[in-house]
C-alpha cells in the first residue's frame, strides 16, 4: 500500500521576501512574554505575583479548567508586569530576564525504559503539554483523552512560510527522541507527513508512520492530511505537535531541562534581513527585526493564518515565521478596472497574474474590496482538498446549527484549513473567524 498523498486542489501563492537559508542568533530580547490569548480556550490562573523570580521551565500559570496543564517561563528572571484587558482578562505576562538563563532541573529520562503515563507525566510537568493541540477544535489536547492517532506534518507550504527540514536541520537527535516520547501516548500510530521531494533526515526517523505529501497549499496543513489518511469522526480524537515542538520535547528527555529554543524565518519584502533566525519563545519582536516604520504589518505566523503585532510586541507561542510585508492603506488608481496590472496574485482572471504563473509577487494588506452579498458557487471547493462542502458549512456555522455543521464535517476542519478560502472568496467573508466561532460553539455544546 502506497503513503504517498497527492493533493490536487489548492493554490500557491508566490511572494517575494522568502528567508535565505543562514541561521543566526537574534540579540537576546530583555523582555520577554507569554500570552494567553495564543492558547484558545484556556483560562490562566497565575501561581506567581509582580516581582518574583523565575528559573526557566518554573510555572507563571496553568488552566483553570485542566490544571494538569502548566505554562512555564521560557527563560529565568522577574515577573515584570502582568497585562489585563477587558473585565481583567490577562493578555500578556512579561518576564525581564536575567542576562542568562538558569534553569529548572526536571531529570534526565530514558524513554525507552518509561511507560505512556510516565512519558505524559513527565510532558505535564516540564510545561511542554501546551506544545500538543487536539482535533477537532483546534486547541490544547485534553491529556484525559485516548487519541486514535498523533499526527505531524513535517512540511510547510503556506506563503513564506519557513522551511520545516531547515530549522531543524541540527536537531536531528532531539527530534527523533521526541517522536519516541510522544508515540507513547497513543495505542495507534505516530503519523508523519512529509514533503515527497524531501531528501532529508525526515526519510530516516524510526517509530513513526512516514507519509509523502505533494500538492499546492494547503498541502502542507496537518488537517488535510489527517483527511487524508485516518480522517475524524464524531466522539474521536487525534493530536497534533509541530515538529519544531516536537524536537523541544526530546531536549527535555535528554537534558532534563525546557529549551524554548527555536529557528525562525523572518521573511516578506520589508524584512531587513530575510534569513532564519534562533531565539526562544516569546521574545520581544523589536529585538529580532529592529525599528519598522509605521506601514510595516508586522505578523507572527504566515500571512494567511498569523496574528498581527505591534512593533513592540511579542512573538507569538507557536510562530515559526515572522512576516513583514507593507500595509496596504495607499489607494490604488482605477483598482476597480479588470486586467489594470499582473501585480495582484489572484485565482481569477481579473487580474494578468495568471499569464505569469511563476511569477513572485510583492504584496500588501490591501482586502482589494470589502464584504459583499455574493457567494460565487464552486469558487471555495477549488481550494480546500477535503471531502467538505465549506459554503454549506459556512452557512450553517453562521446559522450555528449544530446537526448540520456535524453532518457537513465540522470536526475535520481547523480555521487554518479554511485561510485559502478567505484569501480567494468574491464576498470577502472572514471564514476563519465564522469557523473559530462554530467550533466554540461545538466545544460548549457537545463536548
Amino acid at each position: 500500500m502506497s503513503n504517498d498523498i497527492k493533493i490536487r486542489k489548492g493554490l500557491d501563492i508566490k511572494l517575494k521576501g522568502e528567508a535565505e537559508k543562514l541561521v543566526s542568533d537574534a540579540p537576546r530580547s530583555k523582555n520577554f512574554a507569554i500570552k494567553p490569548t495564543d492558547f484558545h480556550g484556556v483560562m490562566p490562573k497565575m501561581t506567581i505575583k509582580e516581582g518574583e523570580s523565575v528559573k526557566a521551565g518554573d510555572i507563571i500559570f496553568y488552566s483553570k479548567y485542566k490544571e494538569q496543564v502548566k505554562f512555564v517561563s521560557p527563560v529565568s528572571g522577574t515577573l515584570k508586569e502582568i497585562k489585563r484587558g477587558a473585565k481583567r482578562r490577562i493578555l500578556e505576562v512579561v518576564i525581564e530576564a536575567d542576562t542568562t538563563d538558569t534553569y529548572k532541573e526536571f531529570g534526565q529520562k530514558d524513554v525507552e525504559t518509561m511507560s505512556g503515563d510516565e512519558v505524559k507525566q513527565h510532558v505535564l510537568e516540564s510545561g511542554c503539554w501546551p506544545f500538543i493541540k487536539q482535533r477537532p477544535y483546534d486547541i490544547i489536547a485534553d491529556p484525559e483523552d485516548a487519541p486514535k492517532a498523533i499526527f505531524i506534518s513535517g512540511m510547510a507550504t503556506a506563503p513564506l512560510a519557513a522551511d520545516v527540514e531547515f530549522a531543524l536541520g541540527k536537531r536531528k537527535e532531539d527530534f527523533q527522541l521526541g517522536l519516541n516520547a510522544i508515540s507513547k501516548l497513543t495505542s495507534g500510530k505516530t503519523h508523519l507527513s512529509i514533503d515527497k521531494r524531501s531528501a532529508s533526515f525526515f526519510n530516516e526517523v524510526k517509530g513513526v508512520q512516514i507519509h509523502k505529501v505533494s500538492g499546492p497549499h494547503p498541502a502542507g496543513n496537518v488537517g488535510v492530511q489527517i483527511h487524508h489518511i485516518d480522517p475524524v469522526n464524531a466522539g474521536e480524537r487525534v493530536w497534533v505537535i509541530n515538529p519544531e515542538d516536537v524536537a523541544i520535547i526530546g531536549s527535555l528527555f535528554r537534558t532534563g531541562k525546557f529549551d524554548a529554543t527555536r529557528v525562525v524565518a523572518v521573511a516578506g519584502t520589508e524584512a531587513p534581513k530575510a534569513q532564519y533566525f534562533r531565539f526562544k519563545i516569546g521574545s520581544n519582536v523589536k529585538d529580532i527585526v529592529g525599528q519598522l516604520p509605521a506601514n510595516v504589518r508586522i505578523i507572527s505566523g504566515d500571512v494567511l493564518t498569523g496574528d498581527k503585532i505591534a512593533n513592540d510586541g511579542f512573538v507569538s507561542y507557536y510562530s515559526s515565521t515572522i512576516s513583514l510585508i507593507p500595509e496596504g492603506n495607499e489607494y490604488r488608481m482605477l483598482g476597480w478596472l479588470p486586467f489594470k496590472d499582473n501585480n495582484i496574485p489572484s485565482m481569477s482572471r481579473t487580474s494578468l497574474s495568471w499569464l505569469f504563473p511563476n511569477k513572485k509577487h510583492k504584496v500588501d494588506t490591501n482586502l482589494n474590496g470589502e464584504e459583499r452579498a455574493l457567494v460565487v458557487t464552486g469558487e471555495m471547493e477549488k481550494v480546500l482538498p477535503m471531502d467538505v462542502y465549506p459554503m454549506q458549512l459556512l452557512k450553517e456555522c453562521m446559522a450555528q446549527n449544530i446537526e448540520k455543521m456535524e453532518s457537513l464535517g465540522i470536526y475535520e476542519v481547523a480555521p487554518e484549513d479554511f485561510a485559502l478560502i478567505d484569501y480567494v472568496n468574491t464576498s470577502k467573508l472572514e471564514a476563519q473567524v465564522i469557523l473559530r466561532e462554530a467550533l466554540d460553539v461545538m466545544i460548549k455544546e457537545v463536548g
